[in-house]
C-alpha cells in the first residue's frame, strides 16, 4: 500500500491511520443501532483502504466520501445515513468554531459601536477590560452549549430562530433571577462570602447592605435582582436610628442644661440611660403634634427623670421640656440621616460593580405601601434622591423603581401615602421612574393580605414576576424565574400563509420545544449544589435554601421557581394572518387575545400535570426583536406591516409607529395583562414638559391603574447633555453647566425614552 499521509481540512498533512477510518464507521453504528458486527466494518474498513491503495496523499474530505460510498455498495444505508449526519455535524462545528474566532477578534479589536454583537447587553461596557473578558466567556459558553450539549432539535429551532433561547451562555452555570426579602436577610447578619457583616442598625447601614445584598446575589445569578419590600426593610433601619438619635440628643441637652455636671462620654451615658428608656412606647413620626409624639416624648421624660433622680442624683423639673427638644431634634436628625442614606444608596448603586467588574447590578426596588412613618421617611426620601439625580443631574437607570399602587394605601385622596403617590407622579415626570404595579389588578389582588409585605406583587428588573406556588407560600419575597424561551410568532404566521390550522399546529410545536428545552436546562441546573451559589443559597436568600447544607442538591428548592415561555412579535403575526394588528380592527384584538391566551392555557395545564410554577410571559425581548426581524425578513423577504421594519413589535404592544390615543392603548393593551403572569408592562407617550403638568400625568396612571393595568410607565422626551451628562428637559441652555451649542438650529442632545 502506497497510502502514506492524509491531508486534513486545515492544509496540514499527518500520517495515515487505519484505526481512524474504522472508529468512525464503528461510530456511525453504533448511532444507527448497531445493524454492523466487527467483521462488517473491518470488510468496509478494508475496502475503502483498497480505493486508495495507490495513492501516497489524500484528503480527509475523499477519505469520507469514499467510506459513503462502499457503506452503500454494502447495503449499510441506515449507517450511511448516519455516516453523513456525523459528517455534516462536524463540518457545522468547524463552521462555528471559525465563526467563534471571528467574533473573538471583534470582541478583542472592534469596538462597541461598530459591532452588533458588543451591543446585546446595554448593561455591560464591552470596550472595558472586563466587559470584553466576560463578552468572551459568553460567546465561548454559547459555542459549546450550542455544539456539544443542545439536542438536534433545541439548536435548529434557536438556530432558525423559530424559538430565541436566552442567556445561553450561563445555561450551564446558573438561573436568572430573585426578589430579596431583606428583613429575612438582616436579621442575625449576613456573609458576602468574603467576611461577615453583623445586623444593620441605622437606616445608613440598611441602605448600604441593600446595594451589597444586589451586588451579592447578581454574582450568583444571570438576570434582574429586586428588593419586594423596600419600604417595610428601610423602616427598621429608620426605627434604629431614632433610638440611637434620642440617646444622642439626650445626652447633648443635659450637657448642656446642666453644664457644671460631668455626664461622661455619650457611652457612658447610654449604659444608663438606656435600661431607663422604653422604646417600644417612643418612635419617629412626621407630626411632633399627634398622639404618637406626645406617647414619645412622655417615654423620654420618664427616662430623664430615671437618669437624673437615680444616677446623677440631680432635680427633674425641666425634664418635660428637655424631653420635647430631645424628641423633635431626633426626629429631625434621623429624616437628615435617612435622606443622606437613600441619595448615597442611589449613587451606590450607580457605581457598583458586579460580574467581574463588567457591570452595573441589574436592580429593582418596590416600595409605597408601608404606611408607618418609619416607611414613609424612606419612601418620601428615595424619592427625593432619585428627583436630584446623579452628581451632574443624570437620571440614574439602576436601581429601577416601582412604585406600588393600592386603593386603601396610597392611591385615594384620604389614603395615609396618597401623597407618596402623588410624589412618586412628581418624580417620574422629571425622571421616567419610577414605574407603577398595581396591587388592585384583579389577578393581583387575589393574593394581596393586608399586612404582609410578601403577599404584594413585585417586580425583577425590568419586568418579571413571581407570585402563585404550586409548592409553598404563594409571596413575591424568596423567589424567582428559573429561565424563559421566546417565540417567534410572525414567522409561525409567515410559514402558515393564513392556514389557521397550521399556524395553531406550528404554536403548539414550539410551545412544547420551549417547555422541552427548560426543563432539559433545570436537569443540569437541578444538580448544582448549594455551594455553587454561597450568597444566594449560602445566606438563605432563596426560598428554603436555609434549610439546606453547603454541599446539598438544590434541586428540591428550585421547585419555588417559575419557568417561562414567552414571546414577541404579536402585532406582526396578526399582520401577517389577517392582515390587521390589534390596534386596527377588533378582529385582531380578538385573535390577539386567543393567541397569547392558549400560550396561558398550555402553561397552566403543565403547571397542573407537573406540579411546576409555568407561567406565560410578555417577553422583554428588545435584542431579540431585531434578530427574528432579520431572520424573518430573509427568509420571506420585506413584507408591509410584518418585515418592513429593523424591529418587530415588543410582546404583546401595539406598534409604537400606529397612531393612537393614549385611552385606546390602553383599553386594547390592558387585557393581555391578566394572561401574561410571568411579567409584562405597558409604556405610554406622554408629550411635552409632564413636570409642567403632573395632575395630566396622574391622570394618565390612574387610567391604566383603572383599566386593570398590571405594570406600566409613562414615557416622556428626556434630553441629554453629551458633555457634562446633565439629564432632563434642555431648551437653549444646560441648566447644569449652562452650556450653549447650537447645531443646525437646536441644542445637541441625545433623546431617551
Amino acid at each position: 500500500m502506497n497510502l502514506k499521509t492524509v491531508t486534513k481540512r486545515s492544509g496540514h498533512t499527518v500520517p495515515y491511520n487505519r484505526e481512524k477510518i474504522y472508529n468512525a464507521i464503528a461510530g456511525a453504528n453504533n448511532d444507527g443501532g448497531h445493524k454492523m458486527n466487527p467483521k462488517d466494518i473491518d470488510e468496509v474498513t478494508s475496502q475503502v483502504e483498497w480505493d486508495i491503495q495507490d495513492r501516497e496523499n489524500v484528503s480527509v474530505e475523499e477519505i469520507q466520501d469514499i467510506v459513503e460510498q462502499e457503506l452503500m455498495k454494502y447495503n449499510f444505508y441506515d449507517i450511511a445515513k448516519k455516516y453523513i449526519t456525523y459528517r455534516q455535524k462536524h463540518t457545522e462545528r468547524r463552521i462555528a468554531q471559525k465563526h467563534l474566532m471571528s467574533s473573538y477578534r471583534d470582541i478583542f479589536f472592534a469596538d462597541a459601536v461598530d459591532v452588533d454583537s458588543k451591543r446585546d447587553n446595554a448593561n455591560i461596557n464591552t470596550d472595558a477590560s472586563m466587559g470584553i473578558m466576560l463578552k468572551l466567556g459568553a460567546e465561548g459558553a454559547k459555542h459549546f452549549v450550542d455544539n456539544y450539549v443542545l439536542t438536534d432539535e433545541f439548536r435548529e429551532a434557536d438556530k432558525e430562530n423559530w424559538i430565541h433561547i436566552h442567556d445561553k451562555d450561563f445555561s450551564l452555570i446558573t438561573f436568572n433571577c430573585c426578589q430579596i426579602d431583606l428583613l429575612k436577610l438582616f436579621k442575625g447578619g449576613f456573609s458576602t462570602g468574603h467576611g461577615f457583616l453583623r445586623e444593620p442598625n441605622s437606616i445608613r447601614s440598611y441602605a448600604s447592605l441593600a446595594a451589597i445584598a444586589i451586588q451579592s446575589n447578581q454574582n450568583d445569578m444571570f438576570g434582574g435582582q429586586a428588593i419586594n419590600a423596600f419600604d417595610y426593610a428601610m423602616a427598621d433601619g429608620v426605627r434604629k436610628s431614632f433610638r440611637k438619635a434620642v440617646i444622642s440628643e439626650a445626652h447633648k441637652a443635659l450637657m448642656y442644661q446642666f453644664d457644671t455636671h460631668d455626664f461622661g462620654t455619650e457611652k457612658e451615658f447610654k449604659a444608663n440611660f438606656k435600661p431607663a428608656m422604653d422604646f417600644s412606647a417612643c418612635s419617629y413620626t412626621e407630626n411632633n403634634e399627634d398622639t404618637r409624639a406626645a406617647e414619645s416624648v412622655q417615654a423620654i421624660k420618664k427616662a430623664l427623670e430615671a437618669v437624673l433622680a437615680d444616677t446623677y442624683k440631680l432635680p427633674t423639673d425641666e425634664s418635660g421640656r428637655l424631653a420635647r427638644n430631645v424628641y423633635r431634634l431626633a426626629c429631625a436628625d434621623v429624616v437628615e440621616e435617612t435622606h443622606q442614606a437613600m441619595e448615597a444608596m442611589i449613587h451606590n448603586f450607580n457605581t457598583l460593580h458586579s460580574r467581574a467588574g463588567a457591570q452595573v447590578p441589574f436592580s429593582s426596588l418596590n416600595y409605597g405601601m408601608d404606611t408607618s412613618p418609619e416607611g414613609r421617611l424612606a419612601t418620601r426620601e428615595v424619592l427625593n434622591a432619585i428627583w436630584s439625580g446623579l452628581g451632574n443631574g443624570e437620571t440614574p437607570i439602576f436601581p429601577i423603581s416601582v412604585f406600588q399602587l393600592k386603593a386603601g394605601v396610597n392611591y385615594n385622596p384620604e389614603d395615609p401615602n396618597y401623597d407618596l403617590f402623588q410624589q412618586a407622579c412628581k418624580v417620574s415626570a422629571k425622571r421616567l421612574f419610577p414605574n407603577f404595579v398595581n396591587i388592585d389588578a384583579p389577578y393581583n389582588l387575589q393574593y394581596y393580605k393586608p399586612g404582609d409585605y410578601n403577599s404584594t406583587v413585585a417586580t425583577m428588573g425590568c419586568r418579571t414576576r413571581v407570585m402563585s406556588n404550586v409548592n409553598g407560600p404563594e409571596e413575591s419575597g424568596s423567589r424567582g424565574n428559573f429561565a424563559f424561551t421566546t417565540i417567534n410568532l410572525p414567522k409561525l404566521a409567515l410559514e402558515a400563509k393564513g392556514d389557521m390550522e397550521k399556524f395553531w399546529q406550528l404554536y403548539d410545536k414550539y410551545i412544547e420545544i420551549s417547555h422541552d428545552y427548560i426543563l432539559a436546562r433545570l436537569n443540569v441546573i437541578a444538580e448544582k449544589h448549594v455551594y455553587n451559589y454561597p450568597f444566594l443559597m449560602g445566606q438563605g436568600v432563596w426560598m428554603d435554601s436555609d434549610k439546606l447544607r453547603a454541599d446539598d442538591s438544590i434541586k428540591d428548592v428550585l421547585k419555588h421557581a417559575s419557568y417561562s415561555v414567552g414571546f414577541c412579535g404579536l402585532a406582526e403575526c396578526l399582520k401577517a394572518l389577517i392582515g390587521k394588528h390589534h390596534g386596527e380592527s377588533a378582529e385582531a384584538q380578538e385573535l390577539g387575545l386567543k393567541i397569547v391566551g392558549h400560550l396561558r392555557e398550555r402553561m397552566d395545564k403543565y403547571t397542573e400535570e407537573e406540579h411546576m410554577n409555568w407561567s406565560c410571559f410578555a417577553t422583554p425581548a428588545e435584542s431579540t426583536a431585531g434578530q427574528f426581524q432579520r431572520s424573518n425578513r430573509k427568509v420571506y423577504g420585506v413584507i408591509e406591516g410584518v418585515t418592513d421594519r429593523d424591529y418587530m413589535t415588543n410582546s404583546s404592544h401595539v406598534p409604537v409607529y400606529y397612531p393612537i390615543k393614549a385611552i385606546d392603548k390602553i383599553r386594547i393593551e390592558a387585557p393581555y395583562h391578566a394572561l401574561e403572569n410571568a411579567g409584562h408592562i405597558a409604556y405610554i407617550e406622554m408629550d411635552g414638559d409632564p413636570t409642567k403638568n403632573v395632575k395630566a400625568f396622574e391622570r394618565l396612571v390612574r387610567a391604566m391603574h383603572d383599566a386593570d393595568m398590571g405594570y406600566f410607565s409613562i414615557n416622556h422626551p428626556v434630553d441629554r447633555d453629551p458633555v457634562c451628562g446633565y439629564t432632563g428637559l434642555i431648551e437653549n441652555e444646560c441648566p447644569h453647566c449652562h452650556r450653549k451649542e447650537v447645531e443646525t438650529g437646536r441644542f445637541t442632545i441625545k433623546r431617551m425614552k
